[in-house]
C-alpha cells in the first residue's frame, strides 16, 4: 500500500485508457525490456536516424539516461493523461528542429522533423511492441484486436509531425511497409556501432539499483541482448552485422517467455524495476501498473486535446515552416 499511497493520480485517461489494445500491449514486462531494446536496434538501421543518433553521442556514453528519458516519452504518449502528452509533443518537435545535418555516406540532409523519419520512428516502435508481446507474452492478437492496435497507432501519430493516413490499418499494411522501405535501410559503420552499444546496455540499466541487481547486470545483458537478436528476421540481422543461431533463438526466447509472465502477474514488482531502470518514466506508468484511476476517468481525442491546449500540431507547425500545410 506504500508504493500505491505515493503515486500521483493522472488527470485523465489520455488518448488510450484501460479498454485499449496500446495498454494491453504496452504494460506487458516486454515491452520495458526487449521490445524497447529491439525498437532503438532497428531506428538506427536507417541512415539519417544513424546520423542524427550518432550526433548526439547518448548512446554510447550515456545509454542509461537514453534509455530513461526516451521511455519516459513513449510512455507519456501511452500512458500520460492528455496535458501531459501535448505538452511532451511541443517540447519534442521544438528540440527536433536542433536535430538536423548530413549523413556522411550518402550525403542526404536529415531532419529530426521530418515526417518520414518521424513514421519510421513511429512504425518500429508499434511494430516491435507488438511483435515482442507475441513471441515472448501471451500470443498473437485477435483479428479486431489487431485492427484496434493499428487504429491506435495513427492516434499517437496525432503527436508527431506524421499524417495518420501513412500509418498502416493492420499488419498486411506494416509488411508492406518495411518492404517498401527495405532498400533505405543500411548496415554503415555508424548504424552497427551503434547497434552493438544499444544491444550490450541492457547491464547499464540497473547500474543504480540495489547491490544484488547489480550482480544481476551481467545476465541481464546478455539475456535482453540475445532476447533482442530473436525477435529480428535474419535479413534485418545482417544488416545490423550480429549473428545468432536459430538455437540460441529458441532457447532464450523459451527462457524468458516463463520470466516476463510470472512478472507480468506482479504488477507492483514490475512498477518497483521501472523505478530504478527507469526512473522518469515510473511516475508515468506507475498509475496504470498500480492500479490508481485519474481524477477524470475519461479518454480524450487528440484533435480536443490540441485544440484546448491551444497550440499547433507539430505537423501543422512543421508545415508552417516548411511552407506545406495539409489541405494545401
Amino acid at each position: 500500500m506504500r508504493t500505491k499511497a505515493v503515486v500521483s493520480p493522472a488527470e485523465d485517461y489520455g488518448f488510450f485508457g484501460p479498454d485499449s489494445v496500446c495498454w494491453k500491449v504496452f504494460t506487458h514486462p516486454a515491452s520495458v525490456t526487449v521490445a524497447f531494446q529491439r525498437t532503438v536496434v532497428t531506428e538506427v538501421l536507417l541512415p539519417e536516424l544513424a546520423a542524427s543518433v550518432a550526433a548526439t553521442g547518448s548512446v554510447t556514453k550515456r545509454p542509461a539516461l537514453r534509455y530513461d528519458r526516451t521511455l519516459e516519452y513513449v510512455a507519456t504518449v501511452a500512458f500520460g493523461d492528455s496535458a501531459s502528452v501535448v505538452a511532451a509533443a511541443d517540447v519534442l518537435v521544438k528540440i527536433h528542429r536542433r536535430v538536423v545535418g548530413t549523413e556522411p555516406v550518402s550525403g542526404t540532409t536529415y531532419d529530426g522533423n521530418d515526417p518520414a523519419s518521424q513514421l519510421w520512428i513511429l512504425l518500429t516502435q508499434w511494430h516491435s511492441l507488438l511483435l515482442t508481446y507475441e513471441l515472448l507474452g501471451p500470443g498473437p492478437l485477435t483479428p479486431d484486436e489487431d485492427r484496434r492496435y493499428w487504429a491506435e497507432c495513427r492516434r499517437a501519430a496525432a503527436f508527431q509531425t506524421i499524417d495518420p493516413d501513412d500509418v498502416p490499418r493492420d499488419r498486411g499494411e506494416m509488411r508492406a511497409y518495411y518492404e517498401r522501405i527495405r532498400p533505405r535501410l543500411a548496415g554503415t559503420e555508424t548504424a552497427q556501432r551503434l547497434a552493438a552499444a544499444i544491444l550490450d546496455a541492457g547491464g547499464t540499466l540497473v547500474e543504480k539499483g540495489p547491490w544484488w541487481l547489480r550482480r544481476c547486470a551481467p545476465l541481464l545483458r546478455v539475456a535482453m541482448r540475445k532476447g533482442t537478436v530473436a525477435t529480428l528476421p535474419h535479413w534485418l540481422r545482417k544488416v545490423a552485422g550480429v549473428r545468432q543461431g536459430r538455437l540460441q533463438d529458441a532457447l532464450v526466447v523459451a527462457l524468458l517467455r516463463p520470466g516476463l509472465a510470472l512478472l507480468a502477474r506482479r504488477p507492483r514488482t514490475l512498477a518497483s524495476l521501472l523505478r530504478t531502470v527507469s526512473p522518469s518514466t515510473y511516475p508515468v506508468m506507475a498509475p496504470v501498473l498500480l492500479g490508481v484511476p485519474p481524477l477524470d476517468p475519461s479518454v480524450v481525442t487528440p484533435e480536443a486535446a490540441w485544440a484546448r491546449s491551444g497550440l499547433a500540431t507539430p505537423r501543422e507547425q512543421v508545415g508552417a515552416l516548411a511552407g506545406w500545410a495539409d489541405g494545401a
